[in-house]
């Protein structure tokens, strides 16, 4: 599902919310987290799952195409942890 669809079916389920008003409120969800995410902080949806930052650390890598060493700064990289409710869903729990 793309976050189109996900507008679309939110505004089929509630007719009485303009659908402008649910983009507003889906793209607000989404800068929330992402301003959270970027702030170091932690974002837990009770049932769903929890987004968080690892790190990944500075470390030599090599270019496919050369096969020439590089070094491959630090960096952060998004994460998800799936929350027991959606886990037992998925497996048909």
């Amino acid at each position: 599902m793309i976050k189109s669809e996900l507008i679309q079916r939110i505004a089929d389920e509630n007719p009485h919310l303009y659908q402008r008003d649910v983009e507003r409120i889906v793209g607000t969800v989404f800068e929330e987290i992402t301003e959270a995410l970027a702030n170091g902080k932690r974002v837990e949806l009770r049932g769903f799952g929890a987004f968080s930052i690892k790190t990944r650390e500075a470390r030599s890598g090599r270019n496919p195409r050369t096969g020439e060493t590089v070094s491959v700064e630090k960096k952060y990289v998004p994460f998800f942890k799936t929350g027991k409710l959606l886990r037992d869903r998925l497996n048909g729990g």
